[in-house]
Parts: structure tokens; sequence; C-alpha cells
């Protein structure tokens, strides 16, 4: 009767962290893609043949990746996206819909998703493995990087399709926003190692112990038979390896 009396809560007691690191995980994918929303207001000043506007969505997008890790950042992009498309008038200029599609900044909009995905990973990385300024320069090499090998491509692309021009004079116009990309890139590498000197454990591991930006490290170096060992003070050590990373 004492074991099935306290075998219970005990699995109830797995369950709730379960369900409350789901509702914790949709509550920051809504509040980063509403986040994206509000970025978007702000004036933006278009530039180039195309006249693709600069704004700050692309910091506000790596934002996403760098504090949220690659899949819960994906989502709060690919959700912003997909609510824009169905009409909401959250995209630069208060523009909504499917016919953004048709304009010059389609391929950008495109690659949102999976810019914030792959600076997700490289975050995730990163904030395993480096601290100080290691850790700074891998997430700034990791998110303009992303910049360059998705945002870019795929925006000269959109220009090229959607507004007639040239490969080569597309490339050319996408120089222009160059120097923006790395100064969000900057701040937004700067904002996101805050976050995660405030909150360690929003990029947390599933086996509960949060990634820390200040010192490199990522809970305790135990293996997984020390799950449940309480030590002498009544606290349970760290636990898991690497690749129990969360998303």
């Amino acid at each position: 009767m004492t074991h099935a009396h306290t075998d219970g809560p005990a699995s109830a007691g797995i369950v709730r962290p379960r369900s409350a690191s789901r509702a914790g995980d949709v509550a920051l994918i809504a509040v980063f893609a509403a986040l994206l929303a509000a970025f978007a207001m702000l004036p933006p000043v278009p530039v180039g043949p195309a006249g693709v506007p600069i704004t700050l969505q692309t910091f506000a997008i790596a934002l996403c990746g760098l504090v949220l890790g690659p899949w819960r950042g994906a989502a709060a992009t690919g959700l912003y996206v997909a609510l824009g498309l169905l009409g909401l008038p959250i995209f630069s200029g208060m523009n909504g819909g499917i016919g953004v599609l048709a304009g010059p900044s389609a391929g950008y909009l495109v690659s949102f998703t999976l810019y914030s995905l792959a600076a997700g990973f490289v975050a995730r990385w990163a904030l395993r493995r480096f601290r100080g300024g290691k850790l700074w320069a891998a997430l700034f090499a990791g998110a303009l990087g992303s910049s360059l090998l998705l945002n870019h491509p795929l925006g000269i692309l959109g220009m090229s399709i959607n507004a007639d021009l040239p490969l080569p004079v597309a490339a050319v116009a996408d120089l222009a926003y160059w120097p923006g990309d790395i100064i969000k890139n900057v701040l937004a590498v700067s904002v996101a190692l805050l976050i995660h000197r405030a909150f360690p454990d929003v990029l947390r591991r599933r086996g509960g112990a949060p990634v820390r930006a200040g010192t490199g490290a990522v809970g305790s170096t135990g293996t997984a038979a020390d799950a449940g060992r309480v030590t002498g003070t009544g606290t349970v050590a760290d636990s898991g390896t690497a690749a129990d990373a969360d998303r």
C-alpha cells in the first residue's frame, strides 16, 4: 500500500513539468511571433531598384533563433509568416495576404523561417561549448552566416523573378542590405546573450539543466545513472548528455 501511494504522485510529478514545458513553449513562440510583427510595424526604408525596404524584421528573426533555439525559433517565425500570408497586416509597411509573394520582397520573406532555424542550431551548439568572447563570436558568425547563406540568396532570387531583374543586378542591389544586416546581427547576439544570462533556462536541456551563457556550462558532467541520486544536502545532481539539448 505504501508503494501504491507514493507511485501515484511521482507519476503525476513527471507529467506536470512536461505539460508546463509545452505551455511555456507555446507562450514563447507566440510572444516572439508578436515581437516580429511589432518590429515589422516600424517605418521601412525602401532601397534599390526593386524598392525592397530595410526593416528591423531580420533583427527579430535572428533573435528568435538565438534565444529560442532552432525548432521554437522556426515555429515563431513560421507562425508570423503564416498569419501574414493569411491576411493579417503584419508584414513590412502594414501589408499582408498571399499577394506579397508576388512582390520583390518574397524571397526574403520565404527565407525567414530557414534563417531562424539555422541561427537556432548554431546557438544551441555554441552555448554548450563556449563562453565569453568566443561565445559571442560563434553566435555572431552563425547568425550572420545563416543570413548570408539563406536570407540573401533567396532574396536575390525573389527580386530577380518578381522585379524582372537580371540575377547580377539583383545581387548588386542586395549589397545595400549588408551593412545593416551586420549591425542587426551584432545587436541580436548582444541581446540574446543578455537574455540567456538573465534566464538561463530559456534554452534548456530535456534533463532539466539550463544552458548557461555566462559560464559556457550545461549542468554537470554526470551520467544518466546519476539522475536520481540525492546528495547529502538533499539536492539532486544534474544529469544527461549533450544530445539531450532542447529545441
